[in-house]
């Protein structure tokens, strides 16, 4: 929308001016530029302020806003946890008296050091003005006239009439909000129906899950009941086969044994399988315990006898030395 302004003169000669209405333009505090090329037209159904919709409608801030009161927020947090840190520290610090031998005293922590004194240093300052005069106020500098002066008479309502011309504004700004009203009433409605469809599809597809599931869990038991019949008569084919094969393997095995045990009987007597206790007994211990003792006394004889012999050998040995000696001696006589 441009802004027209017309000027005229009456038929009376008087000077007349009017202008049709104009939105207000948002202008920024640093703007750069003629007015016609920066102006942006702005409308109140969009302002941030003004909070649209129903009066029982909840108003939702805007995703960035939430996300600037929980930092906002955690911000207070971590603030009140330094603060209770700070004074928890100083409170232990504070807290507790010294050891024997040991004294607290103030250190200054920061960087750079100051001495301090109970003694104030002070100086007194003297000042004197000189004696000169004071000078006169400069005068104003008042240009010189040039040209000729026009002067223009408006009187009042001649300019701008505010109840005529805000009227077209208002009616624009109140039938767009009760509009923009309606549609959102409108909207809400059709969203709650909509809701209310969503609800009673939501119920009916529920109840066709139900019921779909309840006929699967029915198919289910049936399979299963049938796998079940299925093994147990596997099972009893096979037991039944089971018993039918141990039944011939059995009568084979009488028949076969029928035969074999008295030839095994007489094989395992021969071999000594089958024994008398008193003769197995003798045969084991007393004839075991007679030949030892048996080799015993003829070990016994026989290192007897040599010893004999040994001395009978001996003897003679001695005696045929004796006789040799005597040999002589005999001779001589």
């Amino acid at each position: 929308m441009a802004f027209v302004s017309n000027s005229q003169r009456g038929k009376s000669g008087t000077y007349v001016f009017s202008s049709r209405p104009r939105p207000v333009e948002s202008r920024s505090k640093c703007s750069s530029g003629s007015p016609t090329e920066q102006s942006q037209y702005g409308s109140i159904m969009y302002d941030r302020r003004v909070i649209r919709g129903g009066s029982r409608s909840q108003h939702v801030l805007p995703a960035k806003s939430a996300m600037q009161a929980a930092d906002i927020q955690q911000q207070h947090s971590f603030r009140g946890r330094s603060v209770d840190l700070m004074r928890s520290r100083e409170a232990w610090f504070k807290s507790g008296d010294a050891l024997p031998g040991r004294k607290h005293v103030d250190v200054q922590t920061e960087s750079y050091l100051e001495e301090l004194s109970l003694i104030l240093v002070t100086k007194n300052i003297d000042c004197q003005t000189d004696s000169f005069l004071d000078r006169p106020a400069s005068p104003l500098f008042i240009p010189a006239k040039s040209g000729d002066d026009v002067a223009t008479q408006i009187e009042v309502g001649e300019l701008f009439d505010f109840d005529r011309e805000v009227q077209p504004l208002l009616e624009v700004l109140v039938g767009k909000t009760i509009e923009q009203s309606l549609l959102e009433v409108l909207e809400e409605e059709e969203l709650a129906c909509l809701r209310a469809q969503q609800r009673a599809f939501e119920q009916l597809r529920n109840a066709e899950l139900a019921e779909l599931q309840r006929l699967q869990e029915q198919e289910r038991r049936r399979n299963e009941e049938k796998e079940c019949r299925i093994a147990q008569q596997r099972e009893a084919v096979r037991k039944e086969k089971e018993t039918a094969e141990m039944i011939a393997a059995q009568a084979c095995a009488q028949q076969f044994l029928a035969k074999l045990f008295p030839a095994v009987f007489a094989s395992l007597r021969r071999h000594g399988y089958f024994y008398d206790p008193v003769e197995r007994d003798i045969e084991t211990n007393f004839f075991q315990w007679l030949m030892v003792a048996v080799n015993d006394t003829l070990e016994k004889r026989n290192s007897a006898r040599l010893l004999l012999d040994t001395i009978i050998h001996d003897i003679a040995v001695t005696s045929q030395d004796f006789f040799a000696d005597l040999e002589p001696i005999i001779l001589d006589t």
